[in-house]
């Protein structure tokens, strides 16, 4: 699996938690920034990584504002892309298993590192379902055709 992840100002240090996680699971993933701690716009970090991940050069992407509110929102502008906002684990399993969603929204200022960790973990852990959740997916991809 390869991970494009990517922050604001508001979510590097999750960011970081999320990239040594990744390490540690042993997943390839790439950084897409950003290195400040000054205020820039999440646009400019959310659409390049949906964009990676709905061009199939990533499998799955992982984005973390303040909120993860504006990056869901970016991220899901992008065709092709199932960006959930996340901050418990019962929805991270959810996420994936129901929705396929393919990246992984969450608010750096609404969770804490550990409980990042843990959705993350589970999140990039858990497979797809398909089945029942096709069809409901796939009304999703017609309408964006």
């Amino acid at each position: 699996m390869k991970v494009a992840i990517g922050s604001d100002h508001g979510g590097i240090q999750i960011r970081e938690e999320i990239k040594k996680l990744m390490d540690e699971l042993g997943i390839e993933y790439r950084d897409f920034g950003c290195e400040c701690d000054t205020s820039v716009d999440y646009p400019d970090y959310a659409i390049p990584v949906a964009e990676k991940v709905a061009s199939g050069e990533f499998d799955r992407g992982i984005l973390i504002c303040g909120t993860g509110i504006g990056m869901s929102i970016a991220a899901n502008k992008v065709k092709g892309i199932r960006c959930a906002l996340v901050h418990d684990c019962f929805s991270a399993k959810a996420t994936r298993e129901h929705n396929d969603s393919n990246v992984l929204a969450m608010g750096e200022r609404v969770i804490g590192a550990g409980l990042a960790r843990e959705i993350a973990t589970i999140w990039l852990q858990t497979d797809y379902e398909g089945g029942r959740h096709e069809r409901r997916v796939g009304k999703i991809t017609e309408y964006e055709a």
